[in-house]
């Protein structure tokens, strides 16, 4: 095998800038025999085989480590190892229990999106037809080497770098490298002065793109990585993979509860020692707050509810590759889009024709053969001559082959632009099937460089025995011409009518419109020397490739979002500033930037201009990594979508990286982070939706699950502080409880919030935005206290009514708020603190759905899985209480009547509570809806 340092065989400039023999000659290669089998084992050693190196996927293990990798992950593990030391093992089992289970759910979802990738790829081995001593062989791509000669034609997929040295009216449709949307003409004259774009390079064929029309023949200039495509696979790999903002945000939060829990605890503790109270017990007593402060349940709410994401994005046809790009999603703010295919059509189509002085609209996008001709308006039910010869000639005057599939949709085989051509002609009920049947082909003139025409000979037409038709650019096709058709027959072409047609070009064209004319002469027979002379002029047909008519809906979504769009391009200016105004993509004050100008910009004045940029054109991969990475450093959180392998290196270096699934390479869907299955550019701003939504969920949840264990810090803390180290309301094996399963159910159901009406009309949140931000700690701050002032009232009914137990193992006769000394809280003052605390969480799960709105205005059962979460925890609340062994390991005791008739008001204060809060905090807002 080679090295992955072996120098490429020729550098880039030396291939495309050189003559094509003073290449071969460098290469050492005989272009009329190719190279020997000698030569080809040499080479083969030396360069290795003509394939990109995949990279190293993660094993098991490796995913199962960076699960762990966490801050709360890591306090976790931490409390497990002390409750272990403690002795206290169920603690200890139930912690490392829980920080498995996270582990696994996000190793079995990511592998879940790596199966889905994998159904997507249909990997293909493309042949080669190679000259080899001398003799013609059709092999497996991989096999090529530098110097081989490859002989390509219409149809073949481009095996290696290719440096042209025959060509014969040579076409390369190169969208997935370039960006360019219609085929380009390769030359192998062409010869570059000075370095020049990809697309520019009309002497070169380049790895994975394909040949649409003509035949050529080269040598082979780049294999593998060495190849232009394993250039940008090289970036890929070099560019770094950061956290997303989620994954900032928890560690931060896990940061602050970590320090919060090691204060708070080590408060306790000091002040109990001071207090002459014993160590052992003012130890536990720290671990049981270190126990309350974390939110155990946490990591494994989030990791079920970013996996129920990917499941519902997966249904909305995207396919979400990483777990935490879930959320990400919800918080761009910058959708950087490739245009060809992807905001646009990838299908050219004609959309406006010109005949007898009349423009005809065309309706109906892509190759199927469904819309109508109208005029000024108006159907055109019957075909007038004029229109009806231009469409004929559109038809026979063609290679190309429209290509019905079983899902109704049609493809071509050949040239887009004679696919579109086709299109039209059956739109007006002209078959390619009929016409060559009605008019017998005589003979042809290909298309070439030179001419910039082509033409061909049929018999059957009225006016003559043969016609020769031809199509072409619009200025050379009148220059060959001296007459034009009318109805009533062909009359002189004046200068002024010349240039009123020439007008109409050029207003097909300022409209980004790809512009082809159409004549014909009269002959005696095949004359192939006289057919493009003194013409007859018919008309003309304007095409393009039509934007994506859910693109535009979409746009304009994201606008009220406060999502800007941006088009980046390998394509003209002016073909993309057409198609970016018809999708209102564009907007007062944007601006218009290319390649070139990019070049002569520092990073700096790029930073500048991102930002009121909305098109970026003939573009090249490099340059759209630097425009992701401004609008990065300008503080964006910003999405590129794309399908092709210029897109692959952006892909990678955006925050989230969006690839087509059915026309996207297969190198742009193995690097993108999300992949929609349907190509639909609308299906990325659902994804944003479904992304806002869960994270308006996780701050939901994260604040119901804080406002309780800050509730149970103050409980544990104040009560401890007032009433001696020994009267700790809870214990740590309840507070377990409390957090991993009374809280964590509420808190799942909270993640299958529905979307709040009005989630796609809020401004995307900065990537500096934390997810505690100032309504969250309000809420938190006063929730707490009310859960506080609710559990410590209902702590001291308890002991009223179940006395403090004393040191020498007898009941206090009568209750006081100063506790004995060496006295002990009784079990049933526990559970007292234990069930309001539950059922006050429990209530506060339902006014937690809604940071901002009344409960009762969404509807206070509408959510069926908090109704089912609050069952199952209430239910396992009654069996902590009620059932015999239970109560032993959770220190609790039966509750009578009279004890519920306290505990359900208390508990009630809570929510009540609540829903006053956010009535008078967010008045100024929106009105309390009851």
């Amino acid at each position: 095998m080679r090295s992955e340092h072996v120098q490429p065989a020729l550098n880039s400039d030396e291939i495309y800038q050189g003559q094509a023999i003073a290449v071969a000659e460098r290469l050492g290669t005989d272009i009329t025999s190719g190279l020997t089998e000698h030569q080809v084992t040499e080479r083969l050693h030396h360069y290795g085989l003509n394939k990109l190196e995949e990279a190293k996927k993660e094993t098991l293990l490796q995913k199962l480590i960076r699960q762990f990798m966490d801050f709360m992950v890591l306090i976790l593990v931490a409390a497990c190892v002390v409750s272990g030391f403690l002795g206290d093992w169920v603690e200890a089992i139930v912690i490392i229990a829980i920080v498995i289970v996270n582990a696994i759910l996000g190793v079995y979802q990511e592998g879940r999106a790596e199966k889905a990738v994998d159904a997507l790829q249909k990997m293909a081995s493309p042949k080669a037809r190679v000259l080899r001593g001398g003799k013609q062989a059709l092999i497996d791509s991989v096999e090529l080497v530098p110097g081989d000669i490859v002989l390509v034609e219409a149809g073949d997929i481009v095996p290696a770098d290719i440096r042209l040295l025959e060509s014969y009216n040579l076409k390369a449709e190169e969208a997935s490298l370039t960006g360019e949307s219609v085929p380009v003409e390769k030359d192998a004259r062409f010869m570059a002065e000075r370095e020049t774009l990809l697309g520019d390079r009309s002497n070169m064929l380049f790895s994975s793109t394909n040949i649409t029309y003509g035949k050529g023949k080269g040598v082979v200039a780049g294999t593998g990585l060495h190849t232009e495509i394993g250039r940008i696979a090289d970036r890929i790999q070099s560019i770094k993979q950061e956290a997303t903002p989620l994954q900032e945000n928890l560690n931060q939060l896990g940061k602050i509860l970590g320090t919060l829990c090691l204060a708070v605890s080590a408060i306790v503790f000091i002040v109990g020692i001071l207090r002459n109270g014993e160590p052992l017990e003012m130890f536990m007593t720290a671990v049981s707050l270190a126990v309350a402060a974390i939110p155990e349940g946490l990591q494994v709410v989030v990791t079920i509810v970013l996996a129920l994401g990917m499941k519902r994005m997966a249904d909305r046809h995207a396919i979400v590759k990483r777990l935490l790009a879930v959320e990400t999603l919800g918080s761009v703010d910058v959708i950087c889009s490739d245009k060809t295919g992807t905001l646009t059509q990838n299908e050219m189509t004609v959309t406006r024709m010109y005949a007898g002085n009349d423009v005809y609209e065309v309706s109906g996008v892509g190759y199927a053969p469904n819309g109508k001709i109208t005029n000024a308006g108006e159907e055109v039910k019957e075909l007038p001559p004029i229109l009806k010869r231009l469409l004929e000639i559109a038809t026979l005057c063609n290679d190309a082959e429209l290509q019905p599939k079983k899902d109704g949709t049609y493809g071509i085989l050949g040239d887009p632009t004679e696919g579109a051509m086709l299109t039209a002609a059956e739109k007006a009920g002209i078959t390619r099937d009929h016409t060559d049947a009605k008019y017998p082909k005589t003979g042809d003139l290909p298309f070439d460089s030179e001419r910039k025409m082509m033409s061909v000979f049929h018999k059957g037409f009225e006016e003559a025995r043969i016609l020769s038709l031809t199509k072409g650019a619009p200025d050379i096709i009148l220059d060959r011409c001296i007459s034009e058709m009318t109805a009533d027959g062909p009359i002189p072409l004046t200068d002024s009518r010349r240039q009123e047609i020439l007008a109409v070009n050029t207003a097909f064209a300022q409209t980004a419109l790809r512009v082809l004319a159409f004549a014909y002469r009269t002959h005696e027979h095949t004359d192939l020397d006289e057919a493009e002379k003194e013409m007859t002029f018919v008309g003309m047909m304007g095409m393009i490739d039509p934007s994506r008519p859910e693109a535009r809906d979409a746009i304009a979504l994201c606008t009220r979002a406060g999502i800007r769009a941006v088009m980046i391009t390998g394509d003209h200016k002016d073909t993309a500033v057409a198609i970016a105004r018809d999708l209102g993509l564009m907007r007062e004050g944007d601006g218009v930037l290319s390649g070139k100008e990019l070049d002569e910009m520092s990073d700096d004045d790029l930073r500048k201009v991102v930002e009121h940029t909305a098109v970026f054109a003939r573009v090249s991969p490099e340059h759209k990594v630097k425009i992701v990475a401004a609008l990065r450093d300008t503080g964006h959180i910003d999405s590129m979508t794309g399908d092709g392998v210029n897109d692959a290196p952006a892909l990678k270096q955006a925050d989230i990286g969006v690839a087509m699934g059915i026309t996207g390479t297969e190198v742009a869907k193995g690097t993108a982070d999300m992949i929609l299955t349907d190509d639909n550019f609308a299906t990325i701003v659902a994804a944003v939706e479904e992304g806002r939504v869960i994270f308006s969920n996780i701050r939901k949840f994260v604040s119901f699950l804080l406002s309780c264990n800050v509730g149970e810090i103050l409980v544990i803390f104040i009560t401890t502080l007032l009433l001696g180290p020994a009267f700790s309301p809870l214990s740590p094996i309840q507070l377990l409880w409390l957090n991993l399963l009374t809280d964590s159910f509420p808190a799942l159901a909270l993640g299958a919030e529905a979307a709040e009406k009005d989630i796609m009309e809020c401004k995307p949140r900065k990537r500096s935005e934390s997810i505690i931000n100032k309504d969250m700690i309000m809420t938190i701050v006063f929730q707490s206290i009310a859960i506080f002032g609710a559990v410590f009232t209902a702590f001291e009914f308890g002991r009223y009514f179940y006395p403090d137990i004393l040191a020498n193992g007898l009941t206090a006769t009568s209750w006081s708020f100063i506790p004995a000394a060496e006295a002990i809280p009784s079990h049933g003052a526990r559970t007292f603190a234990f069930v309001t605390l539950i059922t006050a969480e429990l209530l506060r799960a339902y006014s937690s759905r809604s940071t901002r709105h009344s409960v009762f205005s969404l509807g206070f059962f509408s959510n069926k899985s908090m109704v089912k979460a609050t069952l199952v925890s209430l239910v396992l609340l009654m069996a902590v209480i009620y059932v015999d062994f239970l109560d032993i390991i959770f220190e609790t005791l039966e509750l009578l009547p009279r004890d519920w008739g306290v505990i359900i008001p208390l508990a009630v204060v809570p929510f009540v509570f609540g829903e006053l809060f956010k009535w008078i905090y967010f008045r100024g807002e929106r009105r309390f809806g009851l």
